[in-house]
């Protein structure tokens, strides 16, 4: 098989000939090749220019042998359109002017996905076309309730009470924020399938925050609507954290259900159902704890997935930017040469 058609078998849980195996931030990070194109360009610009967007997305197949290329393309992008003053730190996004009252979110513009991030589009027709079935295109969406507390908080933050206590004080405004990032998100995800992405990952990185309730009351409706919209692919669903709300995540929605390293992987995927497939989840630190603790770690996630189909090797969250490119590549050949299976039934 091709690593196309290996990643997206496993993410409709069809029997494959190894495991599939993609690192959450395996675009960029710390390449030689990359570092040499961040000495001439910020973040922002290699988002922006499709041609060097494509080759950072594209550096990791060619690199580490990964069945997956996602794309170069932060889930920030999308508020700047919408007029959202946003800078791309090496610490997180910057927003200069956050939310504070309903009249902020008045100002903010719907999204226009294929005009207002055409550059975003026009890179994954370059991935798709340079990749030519060697990899499956992976897209990226920004979930609605963290888009909303980078918005509020006006950055990233540990503990989303200046967004939580909004979300509590002001009811209909957090509403029609959601609604507004909902519907700007889906048209996001739809348009990039129409360019190519044969894979759409949503990413709520603080989701994991919320009580079960607060999450069922005030976020789920708005997670199911953007993957819902991206139903023409395989869609991954991701929360950071999710232990407490995981079986609410999968009524949620998405294909594959991408799992933090803070949870057994045995045991979340008995909870979210074995209908559903699965992605995880090596501990990323443990790229930095030199390969006995890697291959530890890797072996232990593959016990744990039991060589069921429906398994995509993944970090619980993403690469650390320091992490060794040899040891990605060495990874990856770990995980493909112990998952190898000799027939597909």
């Amino acid at each position: 098989m091709t690593g196309s058609e290996r990643l997206l078998a496993a993410c409709r849980r069809e029997a494959v000939d190894a495991t599939p195996v993609w690192f959450m931030r395996q675009a960029g990070g710390s390449l030689p090749r990359y570092l040499a194109i961040r000495e001439r360009h910020s973040v922002q610009a290699i988002a922006r220019t499709p041609e060097l967007s494509a080759e950072v997305s594209l550096m990791p197949v060619e690199e580490y042998g990964v069945d997956g290329a996602v794309m170069y393309a932060d889930i920030m992008l999308p508020l700047g359109p919408m007029g959202v003053d946003v800078e791309l730190t090496p610490t997180g996004p910057s927003i200069a002017a956050p939310i504070r009252s309903a009249a902020d979110i008045g100002r903010l513009r719907p999204l226009d996905a294929e005009t207002d991030l055409s550059f975003v589009m026009d890179a994954i027709r370059l991935v798709r076309r340079g990749l030519d079935g060697r990899a499956a295109v992976i897209g990226i969406v920004g979930a609605p309730f963290t888009l909303a507390c980078y918005l509020i908080e006006g950055g990233p933050s540990r503990d989303h009470v200046v967004a939580k206590a909004f979300m509590y004080r002001e009811p209909e405004a957090w509403s029609a924020l959601m609604r507004l990032l909902t519907s700007s998100m889906a048209a996001y995800a739809v348009a990039q399938i129409r360019a190519g992405a044969q894979i759409v990952q949503l990413f709520d990185s603080w989701a994991g925050a919320l009580g079960p309730r607060d999450y069922f009351n005030r976020v789920s409706l708005h997670t199911a609507q953007v993957l819902a919209a991206a139903e023409a692919v395989p869609t991954i669903h991701f929360v950071a954290g999710s232990a407490g709300i995981l079986e609410l995540v999968a009524d949620a929605g998405g294909d594959v259900i991408g799992i933090d390293s803070g949870q057994s992987l045995a045991e979340a995927w008995g909870r979210v159902g074995r209908q559903r497939a699965i992605q995880g989840n090596l501990d990323p630190a443990r790229l930095l704890g030199g390969w006995p603790a890697i291959e530890a770690g890797a072996r232990a996630v593959l016990d744990e997935a039991s060589a069921r189909a429906g398994h995509v090797f993944n970090l619980g969250h993403a690469a650390p930017r320091e992490t060794d490119p040899g040891v990605l590549r060495d990874l990856v050949a770990y995980v493909h040469e112990s998952t190898t299976r000799t027939e597909i039934q």
